[in-house]
Formats: structure tokens, C-alpha cells, sequence
């Protein structure tokens, strides 16, 4: 495959992410090149090119918790997606698309960026791994995320409203005799307000307010104020789900591993930029920066406060055990405020089926 090809891989009629577009459009480059020897790791035809095993396995290389047994299926589904990109890679070539500057100029960008993240990921390489003893003080320093986590029932009001109007909203709230009453109360002064349910496990809420989150019992209500206004949060319910330090070991594993990465990466890229020639030109000359850019490496205490936002998708799940959970999207990372004590009628049936009066 020519280089012209391989252009039409980043080019918007193939949707696909930096993955495929590097994973699926360079690795089609190998197609024209395979000698007849290879021949038997053909998987597939697209008029002239061929499409091979070895572009499907790297792929699916590129799949995280891929179990064994659903690597034939997913295998077919990617050939599927490869021959819609070959044959959108054969027509854009026949519309000279490769030679758009847009699609250029995308290639040469998706160029530096996997270049420099393989230059970055040799130097984390170096990064030493972490020891029983450090992972089992991690897991006792965070009981919140472990032997005391708990699966969260949140009820959102994002509420609209001026500064001066805020504290007399809080105060409304705990004068409230429930959540349902501080709903009607929004809706007869027409305060706008938008409202949301979800379920969030310890480790997808942000960990500055996990604190409070774990302090609280079921029917307390948390208000901060926020740039447009205030957000209040109900618990609605909450059960006990805990993590042994068995199960949880592969996770804290990862992210301690991936901080010290991170911090080997960002001290290797402010020694390189220190001794690098760097001048700032045109109008980005004017208060160009006189030192890196970079946020200082973090310390231990700070590495442990920030493993509920690093902790991936495959990491919650595989190592905390859970199937499906909901992405993390808390949408405000301010100070939450103590929650307010629920009255006796804070936690009725109604206001939960009716979810704070949005639904009929």
C-alpha cells in the first residue's frame, strides 16, 4: 500500500479512532508486500488488496478484558470493520482524497502524536513496580474505596440561581421537610433547576468529596454551591459492597505502576526541555512561559488521592469485580458541603418512583 493510501485512514468518511486509523489504515500497508508464504494469513479479499490475520490480531491486541473465548467473534467483527475501511480507503483513493491537505496534515499530527507516546511509554518502562507492602498500605489508607465501599443511590438538582439567592436556598433545604418539598418549593418560586439520577460506586465518585460520601446515611442531602448556581445531592440509598485486598491487589497494582510511569515521563520531559533550545515566535512570543509548562511531579499523598480518578474502566471492573458499571461523570469536582440530616419524611416511596417529581 502506498503512503497515499494510508492518508484515507484518517480522513472523516472513516469513522474510526486514533487506533484504527494507525492499527487499521497503516497496517493495511502490509497487504501488497506479503510474499507467498504469507499467503495463508490472507483473511480476506477486497478486489486486489488483501486483508490479513495479522492486521485483525493487532487489533484486537489493542482490547482491553478480551476474554479468550470471545476473541473468534470480536476477530470477525474487526475483519468486518477493516473491509469497510478498505473499500472507503479504495474510493477515497480513486477521488485523489489522499492528497486533501486536510487528510495531510491529520496524518502528520497522528504521525508525532504515536512517534512521541512510543518515545514516552520507553521511558516508563523504567518505572519499578510496586511492593506488597506498599500495595497493602494503599488499600488501608482508602477504606472508602475498599473494606468499607459502598454502592451509591444519587438523586442531582443542578440548580440555576444567582449568588445572593444561594444561602437562602441552603436554608430552604434544611427547613425542607424532604427532598420532595424542596423540589415544589423550586418549582412554585419557577427556579430552574435540572435534575439527574444515577448509581455510582466509591470509585467513580471524585475522591475530594468521597469523604463526605462515606459519612453519610441514607436520606442526607449535600449542597454546594457552584459557578451557575448550587447542586444538591441526595443519597436516596446505599448498600455495602466491599473489596478484600485480594481482589483489589491487581487494581491498586496498575495505578500505582501507572503513577510512577507518569511521574518518570513528566521528570524526563522537563529535563529534555530544560536543556532544549526553545524560543517562542510571532504572537505566541508574547508572555510565553519561562519555565515548563508542566504541573510539578505529585507526592505520595497526593498519588493516593487521585487513584478513583485513574483507576480505568478495565481496572474497576477486573479488579473490583464489577460488571457494568456506570461510567464515572460527577459533574462537580467543588467541596461538598456537610449534608444536611434528613427529616423524617425525607425518604418516601413517592418522591424515589416519581425521581424528584421529573417523572410522572
Amino acid at each position: 500500500m502506498t503512503l497515499q493510501r494510508s492518508l484515507i485512514a484518517r480522513h472523516p468518511i472513516v469513522s474510526a479512532s486514533l487506533v484504527l486509523v494507525l492499527g487499521l489504515g497503516l497496517a493495511a500497508c502490509g497487504g501488497k508486500k506479503e510474499d507467498k508464504k504469507g499467503a495463508t494469513q490472507s483473511a480476506a479479499r477486497v478486489n486486489k488488496e488483501e486483508l490479513t490475520v495479522h492486521q485483525i490480531n493487532h487489533v484486537l491486541g489493542q482490547q482491553r478484558g478480551l476474554k479468550p473465548d470471545q476473541a473468534e467473534a470480536a476477530g470477525k467483527q474487526v475483519l468486518e470493520r477493516l473491509i469497510d475501511q478498505e473499500l472507503a480507503l479504495q474510493k477515497a483513493a480513486e477521488q485523489k482524497l489522499d492528497r486533501d491537505q486536510r487528510v495531510l496534515t491529520q496524518l502528520e499530527a497522528a504521525r508525532r502524536e504515536i512517534i512521541a507516546r512510543a518515545y514516552f511509554d520507553k521511558v516508563g518502562e523504567g518505572a519499578p513496580k510496586p511492593s506488597a507492602e506498599e500495595v497493602k498500605r494503599y488499600y488501608d489508607e482508602n477504606p472508602a474505596l475498599f473494606s468499607q465501599r459502598r454502592i451509591y443511590q444519587l438523586q442531582e438538582l443542578a440548580i440555576d440561581a444567582e449568588p445572593n439567592l444561594v444561602p437562602v436556598l441552603h436554608q430552604r433545604l434544611k427547613a425542607a421537610k424532604g427532598i420532595g418539598d424542596f423540589v415544589e418549593y423550586l418549582k412554585t418560586n419557577n427556579i430552574q433547576f435540572a435534575g439527574n439520577q444515577a448509581v455510582r460506586a466509591a470509585e467513580q465518585l471524585p475522591l475530594n468529596n468521597l469523604g463526605t460520601f462515606a459519612k453519610m446515611k441514607d436520606g442526607e442531602t449535600t449542597f454546594t454551591q457552584t459557578a451557575k448556581g448550587a447542586l444538591v445531592v441526595f443519597l436516596a440509598g446505599s448498600r455495602s459492597q466491599p473489596v478484600d485486598e485480594t481482589k483489589a491487589q491487581p487494581a491498586i497494582e496498575q495505578f500505582l505502576h501507572n503513577e510512577r510511569k507518569r511521574k518518570l515521563i513528566a521528570d524526563d520531559l522537563k529535563g529534555i526541555r530544560a536543556s532544549a533550545d526553545i524560543k517562542y515566535l510571532g504572537k505566541y512570543a508574547e508572555g510565553a512561559p519561562s519555565a515548563s509548562p508542566l504541573a510539578p511531579a505529585p507526592t505520595p499523598a497526593e498519588v493516593a488521592a487521585s487513584a478513583a480518578k485513574s483507576l480505568d474502566e478495565s481496572a474497576i471492573k477486573s479488579g473490583f469485580g464489577l460488571k457494568d458499571a456506570p461510567a464515572p461523570g460527577a459533574r462537580s469536582a467543588a467541596p461538598i458541603a456537610e449534608p444536611v440530616a434528613p427529616s423524617a419524611s425525607s425518604v418516601d416511596a413517592a418522591t424515589l418512583q416519581r425521581g424528584l417529581g421529573l417523572k410522572k
